[in-house]
């Protein structure tokens, strides 16, 4: 087993990756600036309880925490059991509430890495006739969206998808630090060279994704949702993706019978 680093270098990349000063986090937390310089020196060793307390101010994810408490000598704290896991039973079913809730329009629940944990059965309009290597799970829904061979040639507006998603990705990499997030984002850069897409429409309320289903052009808006307090890994890092028909066409295409019907696992 490799050895982490001690939790006071950890601390301050979480410090400059939020880019505070030590006073600022100091002020925040309520403790001295000579404690937090002590502690990211290791000429002091922070109780748990004041590792999770700047953990909180500096909004560490759940996931890390567990590993400054580790490189602090504690015993991690942060429960982090698979999504089938039977005593995450109730969390299951009311994610299967909000997904079938939300048909006949597609809806997915991803995790932090993108991958696809559930979804209802409309999501087939975008899995239709991708590469069946892109379907062996872990299915990644960025990927499937922007890989070649996924459903990026359907998408009309793909650059514009393009220079939406792709800074967002880059964000969220440099937000949490995850060397896997960096990874992607390298690789969805390396299936299309950069172009300037056309300006969004000002009174739009979100980007609309317009992707070609059989001869039909469906086009959505999308919105995020995740649970705001979550106390386990796996379900802090659970977002639900629900896409909402943005024109007559596609909401009459789905209300006249959607394809695929019931959930759908990864």
């Amino acid at each position: 087993m490799i050895q982490d680093r001690p939790v006071g270098e950890l601390l301050r990349e979480w410090r400059h990756r939020r880019g505070l000063s030590q006073l600022d986090l100091a002020i925040q937390a309520g403790v001295s600036a000579r404690h937090v310089s002590f502690v990211e020196t290791g000429r002091t060793v922070p109780s748990s309880a004041m590792v999770l307390r700047l953990a909180e101010h500096l909004a560490v994810p759940l996931r890390h925490r567990n590993r400054l408490l580790v490189a602090a000598g504690h015993a991690p704290v942060v429960r982090q059991r698979p999504l089938d896991d039977p005593e995450l039973a109730p969390a299951r079913a009311v994610l299967e509430q909000v997904l079938r809730g939300h048909e006949p329009y597609p809806a997915l629940a991803v995790d932090s890495r993108w991958n696809l944990l559930s979804a209802n059965g409309a999501v087939d309009v975008f899995l239709d006739g991708v590469d069946p290597a892109l379907l062996r799970p872990p299915v990644n829904m960025m990927r499937l969206g922007l890989h070649p061979g996924g459903f990026a040639p359907r998408l009309r507006n793909l650059e514009q998808v393009r220079a939406h998603l792709l800074p967002r990705l880059a964000r969220q990499a440099a937000r949490s630090g995850d060397p896997e997030l960096h990874a992607l984002h390298e690789e969805l850069l390396s299936y299309g060279p950069a172009a300037d897409p056309p300006p969004p429409d000002p009174a739009a309320i979100a980007l609309p994704v317009r992707i070609d289903h059989r001869g039909t052009e469906l086009c959505f808006v999308n919105t995020i949702t995740t649970f705001g307090a979550a106390f386990d890994v796996t379900l802090e890092e659970l977002a639900v993706e629900a896409y909402f028909p943005a024109d007559d066409t596609t909401a009459r295409f789905f209300r006249t019978g959607a394809p695929g019907d019931g959930e759908r696992r990864a």
